[in-house]
This record gives structure tokens, sequence and C-alpha cells, in this order.
């Protein structure tokens, strides 16, 4: 993010509530998405994180509260489940170029190279079906097919969490190259407080559906407020991502 600069807000969440039944798995919580920056919400299993997410892109119900979205954005989602979230019988470049067709790209073709190019993939992974890649590749796949829509926002539901840890690095850097180069705006879901630090500009830590923290990263991982955060902190002394290679080399 750019220092000192104003940024308006792309995403504003108030006191949102998502109940099941009787069951209240988000309870009233607010936080806002600043343009060009990355917002980490994290915590445990079961703290109702996903199901903001979730929440966001209208795949649960809102029993209460409000989302906002700037009307001159939109918002497309990278799943956990890269290999699950792809058509088994669809190679890299149908699955692509049918979203830019419907997108109204005049030479989908040429475009789909340029996506692949820009996560990080050979062209030849244009002619791969999901069971011939790895599950990195398939995330760049998945990123690459958000892109393909022209979205600035981009919700990543645990995206690295089913891969291995020096992929998630790569995965990882990637997300913040292309905040960084595109501007993309990005919220990210993630249980991992490592993952977070090396990553997001600010942080919302959920328990129960609550949130619990909230600030810029360095500030709540040096201060955290509550004693839940303390905790998560202290679970995880000195743990850090392994460092991604100069060049990406996962497929």
């Amino acid at each position: 993010m750019t220092v000192g600069a104003a940024k308006r807000n792309l995403v504003e969440v108030s006191g949102l509530r998502v109940c099941y039944g009787r069951y209240e798995a988000v309870k009233g919580v607010s936080f806002c998405l600043r343009e060009g920056e990355v917002l980490g919400i994290v915590g445990e299993s079961g703290s109702g994180k996903s199901t903001i997410a979730k929440a966001l892109m209208k795949l649960e119900e809102v029993s209460s509260g409000t989302v906002a979205i700037d009307p001159s954005s939109t918002m497309q989602m990278i799943f956990q489940d890269a290999v699950g979230s792809l058509n088994p019988r669809m190679t890299a470049r149908a699955t692509l170029c049918e979203v830019l067709v419907l997108n109204g790209e005049r030479d989908p073709g040429r475009r789909a190279e340029e996506l692949v190019e820009a996560v990080g993939l050979p062209p030849a992974a244009l002619d791969q079906y999901p069971r011939e890649m790895s599950g990195g590749q398939c995330q760049r796949v998945s990123i690459a097919r958000a892109l393909a829509t022209g979205s600035d926002i981009l919700v990543a539901d645990e995206p690295v969490s089913a891969l291995d840890v020096s992929v998630q690095a790569r995965i990882l850097n990637l997300l913040r190259r292309l905040n960084r180069e595109k501007g993309l705006s990005i919220i990210l879901i993630a249980h991992d407080l490592a993952v977070v630090k090396n990553i997001c500009d600010r942080v919302v830590v959920m328990e129960k559906g609550v949130a619990v923290d909230s600030g810029e990263t360095g500030e709540v991982f040096a201060s955290p407020r509550s004693d839940y955060t303390k905790r998560l902190l202290a679970a995880v002394p000195g743990k850090k991502l392994k460092p991604a290679p100069a060049r990406i080399a996962d497929y």
C-alpha cells in the first residue's frame, strides 16, 4: 500500500449476522476493505471466518446487518479446494476462455495466454486438465479465472491451506504481487497467523463468531487486545513460512 494516501473503502460490512437456525455463526461483525490493501480475517476452525467470505459472495444468507460494495467494483472468490473448484472435463484454456467470452473478450485465446503468464504458469498448462496439474497449479488457474472477469476485489478463502508449505509461500507471493502490481484488493481468509503476518496490511481476528481484535497487522501482532489473540500468537512462537524461491517453479 502507498503510505500516507487516503484509501476509499471498497467493501463495508456493518453488524453482519449469519444464523443457521438458532446457531449464530457470525455475531455482529463490522469491518471494511480499503482500496489496494490485503485484509486478513483469521481464526480457528468454527470462528466464522469462512462464513463471512460466503456471505460477502451471497453464498450464505445474511440474517441481519449490511454488506456494501463500491458500485464501480466487482468481486470474485478463490476457493480452498482448488482442484474441486475447476471443471474436471475442461482444460485450463477452456475454463478461462469460457469466462472471457462471457465477459465480452474479443480475443479470448490471446487473453488466456496473458492470464496464465500473469499467474506464473507455462503456456503448456493451458491444454492440461485439473487432474494433470498439481494443487498449486490448479490454484493458479483459479486465480487466473478470477482475473479473467476483470474483478478488482478477490475473496480468497483459505487458498493455501491444502498445499505444501513451499507452494503456500509461492501462491501467497503471487497474491501479494497481484495486489501491488495490479492494485487488486484482497480479503484473505486464514487460520494460520504466519500467513496473515506475511501478506496482510490489516487483520480481523475472529473467535466464535465475534471480531475480538482488528487493526494494522503489525500493531495487532505487537499489542493484541484480546486474550484470544494473545493465545493464538503464543501457540506459534517463531513460526515462519518457508521462503519462496526467486523463480516460481512448482509446475
